[in-house]
Formats: structure tokens, C-alpha cells, sequence
């Protein structure tokens, strides 16, 4: 059997664990508000109409911060369409999305289903379609204290202000598909009017500028550079945005897809620290990976519906995943921890239903996918320091990325306890791994899971929910400081050890 072994001290830290890293995303997009958070007819809706379900598994994800309204619908949202007595409001054509947007539930429902939730909310600004004046209208609605005509307006809704921090200016506007699509400079221009302005109300905000859509994208890399010449002293991130699928069932391939998330960071923040040597500033921009996921589509941002079609919350990339599936996300995951001392937020795109870790069934059940689970339990055991794993590793042959590690591990550290986050990236077998954690001090397994099945697309469903799940992980063995683990093919394991 393959072996790996695995370096583990509590002196070799990157950063603290964020507790941004573990966000999600809500969009008015198919079905993700209506009848994934919001139901005012189910059976479990509570007084604002929230699906309780949900929001308990919201709970259990771990989510820390739910970045809205979109994504591609927010190019063309008006925010004040989405305030105040629900029988005002005005129904719309949403173009992103070719859909119905009914507004029934807007800016004042989000930030009560947060409060219920208990995450912070990322609020995204309009700049397709609109420009500073109305994020500046939208900031003052959203958290002045009183006394003018848009704070008075959210007093008279009954809402005390809402103190968002964390702002998106815009979202993809390098996507020739997004409306008031961009070249860099034009947008790099209005984002840096726009982050100014806003901070003459709120110095303290913290601030997103758009990076590419993908590092596919014909300017990546390019348009990063430009942007951040406009904005770099008025931001704090700049995005990220990544899917991953299987591609032309290239299984290898789709397993190391952190082999190219870790590509794609490390070449933003190398871009963004040009830009800062250029400009001779002492100041670090962080990176705010707020869309990533494994996605089966062919990543279209058009509509699949027909073009004299317009419904309300029609069905769209409700993707089933499998076992494969779950543990890329983990090992997606395991990239964004790893990258702790610049990776600020990062948001799976998206919460319920699209491209989502939670399925619903509209006045039915609720349940969760494979990918629910690794993204639940990481959120959960990371804690404290995240901290540089030496990793000793046979190699897996990819098409994509060459030879990649078959195991893939990064570990946290805090008062005592270590969790240990790890993936067998091979599909040929099992790999034996041990870990050196006697610096650490440990002496105990705490807790030990696996999500692993012997079949590998293996999914869930509403008649079969927990057909996957995260099962003990009852063969790890600790003695005399190493950790023993026989992981198993296409398998993602956490592990917490103590003592010390």
C-alpha cells in the first residue's frame, strides 16, 4: 500500500482560522429565495416566512456570513424594490436570470432571515445598471442611525439600522453576459468613486472590488492589475470566483481541482502585490473568494429557458451531488484554509437548492447533500491557528495538472487541540498516512470522521437523505505521537487529537 507522512508543529503558523472562510451566497436565482430560505406556506414557515428547516441547517453548515443578492441579478436590482409593505412592491423582469422577481422578499427580509440565521450579511451593490448615488442611498438606508430621508424610511419599516460591514462593489462586470459589462479601467474608475464616497459616511467599511469572473477569462490577471491601480487605497479584497466540475469524465483531473485554486489565488495576490509595489504602499489587499463550487453546468450565464418564457422561481442548476463531488469541496475548503493569511471571505455558491449543500421541496422536506457534510464539520473543528503541514506523498497522474500529491492535508491548531483536514485525491486505492503530531502534544483522538462510500456517486435525495453521510472514522490510531490513517480512494477525513 502507498504510504504519506505528514509534519505537523504548532510553532509554524500561516494565520489565524477566518471565520469569513466559511460563508455562503444568496441570489435571486431559480429557487434559492423562494422556496429554499422563503415559504410563508410551509408547514415550518415562521412568522417572516422563513423555512425554520433551513435555517437549522444553516445552523448546523456552519455558515458564518451569506453574501446577496447576487451574483449576476444584482447588475440590474433595485434595491428599493425590496423594502417596505409587501403589497407596494413591484414585480420585475430580472434579465440575469430571465425570470419573475416578484420582490416579496428583499433588503429587509435578508437582514431578518440573518438575524434568525445568526450570520453576518455581505451586501452586494448594484454598479451594472447604477452608479455611486445609489449605493450611497442604499448605505444609508441600510445602517444610518436616523434623521434623514432614507434612514427615517427604514425606521418607519420598523427595522433599527442594520450595520453592514461587508460590501461587494458590483459583481462580474469583466462578463461580456453581465448587464453593464465593463472594461477594467471604466470599472476600476466607478468602484474607486463608489468605495470613496461610501467611506465618507462609513470609514470602517470593508470593501470588494471585482476581480475576473474566472481565471479563464481572456483578461485575467490583466484585469485585476487595472482594477486595483484605480481602487488599491479604497478596498479591502478583491474577488475570486471558481467553479470546478468533471469534465469530460476526467475523474483525476476533477479530484486535484485545489491543485488550481491554490494556482488561482497565489497569482491574484502576486498581481495585487505588483500593483502595491507600483504604488509604493505598505498596504496588503486580501482576497474575497465569494463564489466557488463544484458546478455540472457548462457555466452559461444565459437563461435556459425559453426566450417568451418569464416565470417566478423556475428550477435552475439544481445540481445532485455525489461522494466525488464532497470531497473535491473538502479539499476546495482545505485550499482556502491554507491560504488563511490572505483569503479574508470566501462564500459556496450557493446556499439552498442552486448549486446548493441544502435541497428543499417546495411545502416538503428539506435535506442534505454529500457536500453538506465536509463544509459542516470543517466550519465546526477549525479553530484557532491554521498551520504549515510538511507533506511527504505518492503523486497522482492528472491530464490537467501533471503530478499532483494524492494526499492533501492542512491542520489547526488552538489551546491543545489539533484538527487535521485530509483527502485522498486518488481513485486507485488507499493511501496509509502518518502523521507526526508529537510536537503538538497529543494524546487522544477526540473525534474521527470519513466521508467516503464505496460508491463514489453515491447522492442523496428527499426519499434517501442520508444516504451519504460523515461516518466514524474508527480505524485512526494514535500512539507514542503518530497519527495512523489508512484512507480510503476518493475519501476526505477530519480528524481532532488533544492534549498538551
Amino acid at each position: 500500500m502507498p504510504s504519506a507522512k505528514l509534519t505537523i508543529d504548532p510553532a509554524f503558523t500561516i494565520a489565524p482560522v477566518n471565520r469569513k472562510t466559511f460563508g455562503t451566497f444568496v441570489e435571486h436565482m431559480g429557487r434559492c429565495v423562494y422556496t429554499g430560505i422563503y415559504e410563508p406556506e410551509h408547514p415550518t414557515a415562521d412568522e417572516n416566512g422563513f423555512r425554520k428547516d433551513v435555517l437549522e441547517l444553516t445552523r448546523e453548515l456552519g455558515v458564518s456570513v451569506v453574501r446577496y443578492p447576487g451574483g449576476n441579478f444584482v447588475s440590474g436590482y433595485r434595491w428599493e424594490d425590496g423594502v417596505g409593505p409587501r403589497d407596494a412592491r413591484p414585480r420585475r423582469l430580472d434579465l440575469a436570470w430571465h425570470s419573475v422577481e416578484t420582490n416579496e422578499f428583499g433588503l429587509d427580509e435578508f437582514t431578518r432571515w440573518c438575524a434568525a440565521a445568526g450570520v453576518e450579511p455581505m451586501m452586494a451593490i448594484n454598479l451594472g445598471t447604477r452608479g455611486v448615488q445609489e449605493a450611497l442611498d442604499l448605505l444609508e438606508y441600510t445602517n444610518h442611525p436616523g434623521g434623514t430621508a432614507l434612514s427615517d424610511l427604514r425606521t418607519s419599516h420598523g427595522a433599527a439600522p442594520y450595520g453592514i460591514k461587508l460590501w461587494c462593489l458590483g459583481n462580474e462586470l469583466d462578463g461580456p453576459w453581465q448587464i453593464g459589462h465593463k472594461t477594467p479601467t471604466e470599472y476600476g474608475r466607478l468602484a474607486a468613486e463608489t468605495a470613496r464616497a461610501m467611506r465618507m459616511i462609513e470609514p470602517d467599511l470593508q470593501l470588494v472590488a471585482c476581480g475576473s469572473s474566472s481565471s479563464k477569462m481572456p483578461l485575467f490577471g490583466t484585469w485585476e492589475r487595472d482594477v486595483l491601480r484605480e481602487t488599491y487605497e479604497f478596498v479591502d479584497y478583491i474577488s475570486c470566483h471558481a467553479y470546478y466540475g468533471n469534465e469530460d469524465g476526467d475523474t483525476a483531473s476533477f479530484l486535484a481541482s485545489a491543485v488550481n485554486m491554490d494556482h488561482f489565488i497565489d497569482s491574484v495576490i502576486a498581481t495585487a502585490d505588483h500593483v502595491g509595489a507600483e504604488l509604493k504602499s505598505t498596504k496588503k489587499i486580501g482576497i474575497s473568494f465569494d463564489e466557488w463550487n463544484v458546478w455540472y453546468s457548462d457555466r452559461s450565464r444565459c437563461t435556459d429557458g425559453p426566450a417568451d418564457q418569464w416565470e417566478v422561481a423556475p428550477r435552475r442548476i439544481e445540481d445532485q451531488y455525489n461522494v466525488t463531488d464532497a470531497v473535491v469541496v473538502g479539499n476546495l475548503l482545505i485550499s482556502l484554509l491554507r491560504h488563511s493569511d490572505r483569503v479574508g471571505v470566501a462564500c459556496l455558491a450557493q446556499l439552498a437548492n442552486v448549486i446548493a449543500p441544502i435541497m428543499t421541496e417546495p411545502g416538503g422536506t428539506a435535506w442534505r447533500q454529500p457536500t453538506f457534510h465536509p463544509f459542516a464539520i470543517t466550519s465546526r473543528l477549525a479553530a484557532g491557528q491554521v498551520l504549515r503541514i510538511e507533506t511527504d506523498s505518492p503523486t497522482v497522474s492528472t491530464t490537467r495538472y501533471g503530478d499532483v500529491p494524492a494526499v492533501d492535508a492542512v491542520a489547526t491548531y488552538d489551546e491543545g487541540r489539533t484538527s487535521i483536514f485530509a483527502v485522498n485525491r486518488s481513485s486507485d486505492g488507499p493511501v496509509e498516512v502518518t502523521v507526526d503530531v508529537s510536537r503538538t502534544g497529543a494524546t487522544t483522538i477526540e473525534e474521527a470522521v470519513i466521508v467516503h462510500d464505496a460508491d463514489p456517486l453515491a447522492t442523496n435525495s428527499a426519499a434517501a437523505p442520508d444516504r451519504v453521510t460523515a461516518q466514524p472514522f474508527e480505524s485512526a490510531h494514535l500512539a507514542d505521537g503518530k497519527l495512523t490513517i489508512t484512507l480510503p480512494a476518493i475519501s476526505w477525513t477530519a480528524i481532532s487529537v488533544t492534549g498538551g
